[in-house]
């Protein structure tokens, strides 16, 4: 089919109080004018319709049949019977017209119109329109014309990125970040303008790695959009409303959703300087009156993680206590501060602990919006239905192989823990020495400098333990040989390399926002564990390989455990029990690791397989890149590359390495959202 050469849009517009509001999808501003693309077009907005109608209904409105029945190319579309609002898809007003006055994402005409006008029975059309607008703007199949407004560029990309950090997050009032019903609706309300400006850049032509950039902008944008319709942290979860984190995280950022205004208290240098006293003072100072917002705020009803909260804010009070007598005289504002924070932090958790026995709904977003999250915010192409296969493998391969290894070891001795402070230290250190050679003899990947040290400010102190008391699961795992651990550590490398040799792209030089960085990041860290022993790291210690095999079977328990929470197969109590029953020798006792655990599965959809899921890919992701290079091919190389694109989704990482696109990456990228609250 010939190409058009006039332009052709798709525009939403409705009237209220004699003022025009247009919405312009500039993903279809280009399609082919006429025949069957131009129909496909309009099909692809029928929805828009079913949202109107839905919402005429809900108001008692009169809701005849679209004029003419159903859209065609030929002219307009407009429903007729609600008063002062019509849909019409065709060529856009003249400029300068009443219409366009409103006008709404104007490609190529920073910044994109005003912010639409909210009230009364608007808000409700526009919410309703936003979720077929959000929709329409990524599903277009037409062919595409020569535009008469250009593309846009990688540098648009980069200030449209800083520009939307900006915006997604909430306003502050009097130092507290405004999660309120109406400011959040407010946000929301604005969010088309940001998904209609990412496609209207049209990155098809830029190179991949800048439409690597691209995605990682478009699948936050994806997150934002999940956050408001279906997880809603801040009506639900009451550990969203945490502010105190005492020590540092192994992975980009924080693991979870965190609220906007956080306070790292191991980010700042101790003794406090009296800058940093003050500013300590005033943000610890801001803790009560967010706490007095989350009490309007917390209207839903999901049982397990305002139980699961109750443990968080225990929690920060103990924190704020710790922190309280470290720094007490320091200043006296903010001792005052921690004073108020935490009388704040105890009242706060006496009216959870209130309100805990009215929360009786499920906490998991449901399987097909699991699924929907993982592939549109995620980048990982396991549905739930999937991810619970691949765990139960896991969980068995795990297993049956222990059970082999333990055979083969009959005949040695048991691993002994370490048992005093001395043996800790010396062993910790030579296993980061051990390790840090094995890498380099065996060209796993080039060794920087700064590699060695970032392990070993993790060592840790010894702690004493009775002869039969279980520690930290991984705690018992490093005393019995601290080099299966070292292996995970790999942690801290990752974080020291984005330190010291930050990534040259201003996108991925920061974690991606809602943990999209996790299967990438803690793939990569479960996964050198077992492949580091197939590269003969552990042939010296056959009872370390062992330990191994455990620590796969304790990742694939608690996954399928998290797993069947989102699925609303389980509760807080089953997915611990189940956690528990199947780590090996009842290492993973019902305490602090395996309830903290399951409450940030629950809170972060997909975190606790992205252990798994992320190994699987990158084992996947070493299998193509061999055959892909056949003789030129070695571990050095791949893992070389793999750094070198960037702790991104794996999905991203293997079109920049392989040229290969997963399919899950091209439009229509977003389907309606099976379960929106």
């Amino acid at each position: 089919m010939a190409k058009s050469k006039h332009r052709c849009e798709i525009i939403l517009y409705w009237s209220y109080e004699d003022d025009t509001y247009i919405a312009e999808v500039p993903e279809l501003a280009g399609c082919a004018a006429d025949g069957a693309s131009y129909q496909e077009a309009i099909a692809n907005v029928e929805v828009v319709i079913d949202q109107w109608i839905e919402t005429a209904r809900e108001l008692d409105r009169p809701v005849p049949e679209p004029k003419d029945g159903r859209p065609d190319a030929s002219q307009p579309l407009a429903v007729r019977g609600l008063p002062g609002y019509r849909f019409h898809a065709g060529a856009p007003p003249a400029a300068g017209s009443r219409a366009a006055r409103g006008a709404l994402l104007r490609p190529g005409h920073p910044p994109y119109g005003p912010r639409l006008r909210v009230g009364g029975l608007e808000r409700l059309i526009r919410k309703r329109l936003l979720t077929a607008l959000f929709l329409v703007a990524a599903a277009t199949a037409c062919a595409a014309p020569e535009p008469d407004i250009g593309p846009g560029t990688y540098d648009d990309l980069v200030v449209l990125f800083e520009q939307w950090r900006d915006f997604e997050m909430p306003d502050f009032v009097y130092g507290v970040p405004d999660y309120s019903a109406d400011a959040m609706a407010a946000q929301f309300d604005e969010f088309a303008r940001w998904r209609v400006r990412l496609e209207a850049l049209r990155p098809h032509d830029w190179s991949d790695a800048e439409q690597i950039d691209w995605h990682l902008v478009r699948v936050e944008m994806d997150g934002f959009y999940f956050d408001h319709r279906v997880r809603q942290p801040w009506v639900q979860d009451p550990a969203f409303y945490v502010m105190i984190y005492a020590a540092e995280s192994d992975v980009p950022a924080h693991e979870g959703t965190v609220i906007h205004g956080w306070i790292d208290l191991w980010a700042y240098d101790y003794p406090l300087s009296s800058e940093d006293a003050a500013e300590l003072a005033a943000r610890v100072g801001s803790i009560p009156a967010l706490l007095d917002q989350a009490r309007t705020n917390l209207t839903g009803n999901a049982r397990d993680l305002w139980l699961a909260g109750l443990r968080s804010f225990r929690g920060q009070s103990a924190d704020l206590g710790a922190f309280r007598d470290s720094v007490v005289g320091t200043d006296p504002a903010l001792d005052d501060a921690i004073f108020r924070a935490k009388e704040a932090t105890d009242a706060f958790l006496a009216w959870l602990e209130e309100q805990a026995p009215s929360k009786t709904g499920p906490s998991g977003v449901g399987k097909a919006n699991y699924t929907w999250y993982m592939r549109n915010v995620h980048l990982v192409p396991y549905s739930w239905e999937e991810q619970v296969v691949l765990m139960r493998r896991e969980l068995a391969r795990a297993h049956s192989s222990l059970r082999l290894e333990e055979n083969r070891n009959r005949h040695l001795p048991e691993l002994e823990r370490i048992s005093s402070a001395e043996e800790y230290d010396r062993e910790l250190n030579a296993a980061v020495t051990e390790y840090m050679q094995f890498l380099e003899r065996e060209q796993i990947h080039t060794i920087e400098e700064y590699m060695d040290p970032a392990l070993r400010a993790v060592n840790g102190q010894f702690t004493p333990a009775a002869p039969d008391e279980v520690r930290n699961f991984f705690s018992e795992v490093t005393y019995r040989d601290p080099l299966a651990m070292r292996t995970h550590m790999h942690h801290w490398i990752e974080l020291a390399r984005k330190r010291e040799n930050p990534h040259p792209s201003p996108i991925r030089r920061v974690a991606s926002l809602y943990n999209i960085w996790d299967a990438r990041s803690e793939g990569l860290a479960t996964g050198v564990e077992e492949m580091m022993m197939h590269a003969g790291l552990f042939d010296a210690r056959p009872r370390t390989r062992e330990l191994i095999w455990i620590m796969l079977a304790q990742r694939a328990a608690r996954a399928l455990s998290g797993l069947y929470l989102h699925g609303n197969e389980f509760e807080m109590e089953e997915a611990v029990a189940h956690a528990t029953e199947w780590t090996p020798r009842g290492w993973l006792p019902d305490g602090d690791l395996v309830r903290n655990e399951q409450h940030l599965y629950l809170r972060q959809p997909g975190y606790g397989t992205s252990y798994l899921t992320g190994k699987i890919q990158i084992e996947e992701l070493l299998a193509e890149r061999g055959l892909q290079l056949g003789d030129d091919f070695t571990i050095g190389r791949f893992f070389d590359e793999f750094f070198e694109a960037g702790v991104i989704p794996i999905t991203l990482t293997r079109w920049e390495m392989t040229g290969r696109r997963n399919p899950i990456l091209d439009p229509p990228q977003v389907g309606e959202i099976p379960g929106a609250r």
